[in-house]
């Protein structure tokens, strides 16, 4: 039987490893931290804009587990907040259970507190991977889906700082990728002014520290907008944002938060002094990044180059998805070349 080796277990992760599965691989999982979902644990938001045709094209063809799981789990349906029109909302907090049950029920063998130190290469192909307990982990195709956000040193380069996001470095290590180790060049996004990477759009507020009635609103219509006072409008912020559809005057001028579980905050961070001024906010507190006040995660400094098939140019076995394909955000976009970077990794070992 074809073993295939994904590594990183957020939304392209776990797609890669579901599309490996049912093709008939042999799956083995690896998740640096001790949870699946990476940035899905902090996401929420499906079926928006063109992301609606996106999910139920995959779930015509066969490979529709995850968005069903998310429907099944959605807080909110047909919500339209500046940028988006009739997006989802699923439940951050309860997510990654029912994604790690789907993806044991198809036999995939998830190890979580697995990292990856080195990657042993014959010629043109990986041989097997070393983890940080030196065991090897051999398989026939790999897909790397480390993601492009981390290490910490990225972020205080290219940021302001480690915000102690839900990627969690300095606890678990810092991101380790295959495509790096494997000696392909990796490629770094880069923006007009010249300088590289871009913020995660979002934070989170503890729901329970919102003024009451802010919070019965939110629960009720799945999104709240507050208009900002002159003072705190933030239109400096726009150009730092990963998500292209958050850069937008709606974003420089308001408070837009979200109801995914959390409160999700839409901006890459506000200091809590200032947030505390706004009607509502008094008492906020972050959760997830804690120094939401501060900054957030960098991404897209660590793109593998490859062509229309996911495979990492130089190397024949192994293919990446999500953010390591380009410069994509979404949990639809993760899961969509998951499943294609998953199904090739088993292909290819059968020609």
């Amino acid at each position: 039987m074809i073993k295939v080796v994904v590594v990183g277990g957020g939304w392209a992760g776990c797609a890669a490893a579901l599309a490996a599965a049912k093709a008939g691989a042999q799956v083995v999982l690896l998740e640096r931290t001790d949870l699946l979902l990476g940035t899905g644990l902090v996401g929420g938001i499906f079926r928006n804009n063109g992301r609606f045709t996106a999910a139920e094209e995959a779930i015509a063809m066969g490979g529709g587990d995850l968005f069903v799981a998310m429907d099944a789990n959605s807080r909110h349906r047909g919500i339209h907040f500046p940028g988006h029109s009739h997006a989802s909302f699923y439940d951050v907090t309860t997510m990654e259970p029912l994604v790690k049950k789907i993806l044991q029920n198809y036999g995939i063998d998830i190890k979580t507190r697995t990292r990856v130190s080195s990657v042993v290469k014959y010629r043109k192909k990986i041989q097997y991977l070393v983890d940080d307990n030196d065991e090897m982990i051999q398989g026939d195709a790999f897909v790397d889906t480390t993601g492009t956000a981390g290490p910490m040193g990225n972020c205080l380069k290219y940021g302001n700082g480690c915000a102690m996001c839900i990627l969690r470095c300095p606890t678990f290590g810092p991101r380790v990728s295959i495509t790096a180790k494997a000696d392909v060049k990796e490629i770094m996004g880069k923006k007009a002014d010249g300088t590289y990477g871009a913020m995660s759009g979002s934070c989170k507020i503890n729901k329970d520290s919102l003024r009451l009635e802010l919070k019965d609103q939110l629960e009720k219509e799945g999104m709240v907008v507050i208009p900002l006072p002159e003072n705190l409008k933030k239109s400096g912020m726009l150009g730092k944002k990963a998500c292209s559809q958050y850069a937008i005057a709606d974003y420089a001028e308001n408070i837009v938060l979200i109801d995914t579980g959390h409160a999700k905050l839409m901006t890459p961070f506000f200091p809590l002094d200032m947030l505390r001024t706004i009607p509502g906010l008094e008492r906020a507190r972050y959760e997830d990044p804690y120094s939401g006040g501060v900054g957030n995660s960098m991404r897209y400094l660590g793109m593998a180059p490859c062509d229309s098939s996911l495979r990492v140019d130089g190397v024949d076995n192994l293919f990446c998805a999500g953010e390591k394909a380009g410069i994509m955000v979404g949990h639809t976009e993760a899961v969509i070349t998951g499943l294609l970077g998953g199904h090739n990794a088993v292909g290819i070992c059968t020609i």
